[in-house]
């Protein structure tokens, strides 16, 4: 959910969020790095010596829309998202700085032809406490430092 940030400026400054995620009404799987700190925690915790895979998505799936809409209510502001074509990925991400850009380009991919998804899909995965909301204000209103 964090790398949401760099969308807090086009956000603020434009009402335009850029997404690479498309269809942009289809829910992906996100989680909090809270979530997934907290959820490590507990397992660390359990009694045994286990080996498992834990699959762990926040409290439900977020679509583009949705987040672009969580802009606008926190930010008070219509906020909208721009699928980003396809073709201009690749030189999108090398002016970016990328020098390797096609296992990012893969995964994109994967997650919007939907080849990549949890072995037990979404009823199996572990949810998380943190929606994107309850996220999204910490990166646009940071909390105090003391």
């Amino acid at each position: 959910m964090e790398n949401s940030g760099w969308d807090v400026k086009p956000a603020r400054q434009n009402g335009v969020i850029s997404s690479f995620l498309q269809p942009l009404d289809k829910p992906v799987p996100m989680v909090a790095t809270a979530d997934i700190g907290r959820v490590a925690a507990e397992l660390m915790e359990e009694a045994g010596n286990l080996t498992r895979v834990v699959e762990l998505e926040g409290p439900h799936r977020v679509t583009p829309n949705e987040i672009a809409a969580s802009f606008s209510r926190i930010l008070d502001r219509a906020v909208r998202v721009e699928g980003v074509p396809r073709a201009s990925w690749e030189e999108r991400f090398r002016l970016q700085g990328m020098k390797n850009p096609m296992p990012r380009i893969q995964m994109l991919d994967g997650f919007n032809q939907g080849w990549i998804e949890f072995e037990r899909g979404e009823a199996g995965s572990r949810k998380g406490k943190l929606s994107f909301d309850t996220v999204l204000k910490t990166l646009i209103e940071p909390p105090e430092k003391e």
